[in-house]
């Protein structure tokens, strides 16, 4: 559909298919989605890229950039499909890409039985006699699409991907680890080697916590505590102190919060200690305890604004309005 890195792992997981089997070597074009270094002379595959060469058992080799001849042959295959697949269709008009897929698929069989001029032979017996044979076999199972992002764990034993938190074991606390994500998973790996995995999450602010990842009583849970968060926020303010209170009470886990209030807390470098304890009483009267409240009322500088009070509520008076009456 596009020249995006899942396109062109989902084009090479469809073509070993198409093969059925899986060749020595993968060489690829030098695209920008597939080469995260394009060093002239060592050229660099992305880590998606090696991953699904790891699971094929294969290598990549990137062509060098606007060097056609490092894949002379595929240059030549192109020139072919254009002469006897793609010129036949020059005239047809599609609605989808499927429908594009569908029709060069049928053109594509007749082009590889087609008689060869001057050898034996076509296309599709040379390959059962010369290429099938040398093809390793597929895996059991289909790659599956993979990214791979860098982090670094926090005070609160997550790490964060796609705005979801996920738990790590709490002795990798500010260490660098690096997330494997497919669309249906979550792998951690410090230093090559799996440390965790989740189910993948979507929901954005929402938190996956293994509760073995948070254990009680250890040195990084005596330096960052609720009971010091809390007295932390005493310094700004009583008001301070029971909206961190409340937001470590509303959590499954305590330390799901911890980012939450250290973000609070912080907030005093920016807009001083005064309106932050001012931003924190109106965010408690608002029922709304949260760090993207006292941030909006920060910044929107409403903390002295005075709350108006809710009107109210009366039922109208009208025909269609039975009263309570009715229901006696």
């Amino acid at each position: 559909m596009r020249q995006t890195l899942s396109d062109w792992v989902e084009g090479l997981v469809r073509a070993f298919e198409f093969f059925g089997g899986v060749t020595e070597l993968i060489v690829p074009d030098n695209a920008r989605a597939l080469i995260c270094d394009r060093d002239r002379y060592e050229p660099q595959a992305s880590r998606t890229l090696l991953d699904l060469a790891a699971h094929y058992d294969t290598a990549i080799l990137p062509a060098r950039p606007y060097k056609p001849q490092d894949k002379a042959k595929v240059e030549v295959a192109v020139q072919v499909v254009e002469r006897w697949i793609l010129a036949r269709l020059r005239h047809r008009s599609f609605a989808t890409l499927t429908e594009v897929d569908e029709s060069i698929a049928e053109l594509l069989s007749d082009l590889n039985a087609r008689a060869f001029k001057k050898l034996p032979g076509s296309r599709l017996s040379t390959y059962e006699a010369l290429d099938r044979p040398a093809l390793k076999p597929l895996p059991v199972s289909r790659y599956e699409f993979a990214v791979y992002r860098k982090a670094t764990v926090n005070i609160d034993y997550h790490i964060v991907f796609d705005g979801h938190y996920y738990s790590v074991p709490q002795a990798l606390v500010r260490s660098e680890v690096e997330i494997r994500a497919t669309a249906r998973s979550i792998e951690v790996l410090h230093r090559g080697v799996r440390v965790t995995a989740h189910a993948r999450a979507y929901k954005r602010g929402g938190y996956t916590t293994v509760a073995e990842h948070l254990p009680a009583a250890h040195r990084a849970h005596r330096e960052w505590s609720p009971g010091r968060l809390i007295g932390w926020g005493k310094t700004i303010g009583a008001a301070c102190a029971m909206l961190i209170q409340r937001i470590l009470e509303s959590r499954k886990h305590p330390e799901q919060g911890y980012r939450a209030c250290l973000g609070i807390l912080r907030l005093a470098r920016a807009h001083g200690a005064a309106r932050l304890e001012a931003a924190c009483t109106r965010a408690l009267a608002l029922g709304n305890p949260s760090y993207a409240c006292v941030a909006s009322i920060l910044k929107n500088k409403l903390e002295s604004q005075p709350l108006k009070p809710e009107p109210e509520w009366s039922a109208p008076t009208h025909d269609n309005v039975r009263g309570s009456k009715y229901y006696h």
